[in-house]
């Protein structure tokens, strides 16, 4: 959005309060609705792994199985494309159905890893997640280098896992696993800091709503991410 049309006319000016207290308010909406979407998760995944029905469902049928990662590809690509046209209360909603969609993916890890040992890489997970948010968030270094290069080192990361499936390699395995760790780690700087920019604008306070669902979006991917990768490290699977 151009709102400097002339190198003289400074833009609009959206209610009265300061840089700092603006951003803070938007990064405040970030976390409450990213958390919220971790907990939306968390509930879908813990709710499909205890109904052997519901795991039958999902995971037995080819056509739920294989939709549930298309439909969540789809939304990765067409919610921040469509971030202006939609309302503030459909980008929350698309983002509560995809953080859904994303528990009842993951509830296979319940069968696969011990209960002791998912809560455990979460606490790992959330810890080195607010250490870099928080490092993304104070930090003076532009970082916009940094996710250019991490953002294009992603894209590297998965056609690597697509080979692995054909390859089958435990070794190869734990390679990809250690840099999903390097690069999720840097991304939840990065995002951090883009999203801290963005806030310090002088937006239209629906569109600053918006930014901070974008943002809780962004930032959950990092944290799932993050968790999933760790958990392949340090899960073992059960005995």
């Amino acid at each position: 959005m151009d709102y400097n049309t002339r190198p003289q006319t400074p833009p609009p000016y959206y209610g009265g309060t300061d840089v700092a207290t603006q951003t803070n308010a938007v990064m405040k909406r970030v976390y409450i609705r990213m958390f919220i979407g971790l907990l939306i998760s968390a509930f879908c995944a813990l709710g499909v792994a205890s109904s052997p029905q519901a795991m039958s469902f999902l995971f037995g049928n080819k056509l739920i199985f294989w939709g549930m990662p298309i439909a969540m590809l789809v939304m990765a690509w067409v919610i921040p494309m469509r971030l202006t046209k939609m309302s503030t209360g459909t980008c929350i909603l698309l983002f509560c159905i995809y953080a859904a969609l994303m528990g009842c993916w993951l509830a296979p890890i319940f069968i696969a890893y011990k209960l002791g040992t998912i809560v455990y890489t979460f606490f790992i997970t959330a810890g080195t997640f607010g250490a870099m948010s928080v490092y993304g968030y104070f930090t003076k270094t532009d970082l916009t280098r940094m996710g250019t290069f991490l953002t294009m080192a992603l894209f590297g990361l998965i056609i690597a896992m697509i080979v692995n499936i054909f390859v089958a390699s435990s070794i190869f395995d734990w390679i990809i696993s250690i840099v999903g760790v390097l690069i999720f780690v840097g991304l939840t700087a990065w995002d951090t800091q883009q999203v801290k920019k963005l806030a310090a604008a002088n937006l239209d306070p629906a569109l600053a709503d918006k930014l901070a669902t974008m943002g809780a979006f962004n930032l959950y991917l990092d944290f799932i991410n993050l968790f999933i990768f760790l958990l392949r490290i340090f899960g073992g699977g059960r005995d």
